[in-house]
């Protein structure tokens, strides 16, 4: 049952994603930065944790997924350090996935082509 609940959260964020794509002139990216700050503010306000809880890796492995990432590192190293810990807590809590999606994307640079899009 978790992977049909994971499947459903995430479906939907994605649904939610494509919508904007077909539906409002915004570009890509905005559309990403808006996620992620998305993520962060339910996060903020405590409505993006019971998300969390029932929809597993389909509410923390999309972009609002990394938004609440960073803001609860941030929240957590606030807690532990003081403001010092606002700063730093969201990179502590995230460094592994940006590692990685720096890594993969040099990686795919090698690979591949990259064209602009007309």
């Amino acid at each position: 049952m978790e992977y049909v609940r994971a499947f459903v959260v995430g479906g939907a964020i994605c649904i939610i994603g494509q919508i904007l794509i077909d539906k409002t002139n915004l570009m890509s990216g905005r559309i990403l930065v808006m996620f992620v700050v998305l993520g962060a503010v339910l996060h903020g306000i405590g409505l993006y944790e019971p998300i969390v809880e029932f929809g597993g890796a389909g509410a923390t492995v999309p972009l609002p997924g990394f938004g609440y990432s960073l803001a609860k590192g941030a929240i957590q190293e606030v807690e532990k350090v003081g403001l010092r810990g606002a700063f730093t807590g969201g990179l502590k809590a995230t460094a592994a996935g940006i590692t990685a999606a720096i890594l993969f994307a040099f990686i795919a640079s090698l690979i591949f082509n990259p064209k602009a899009k007309d």
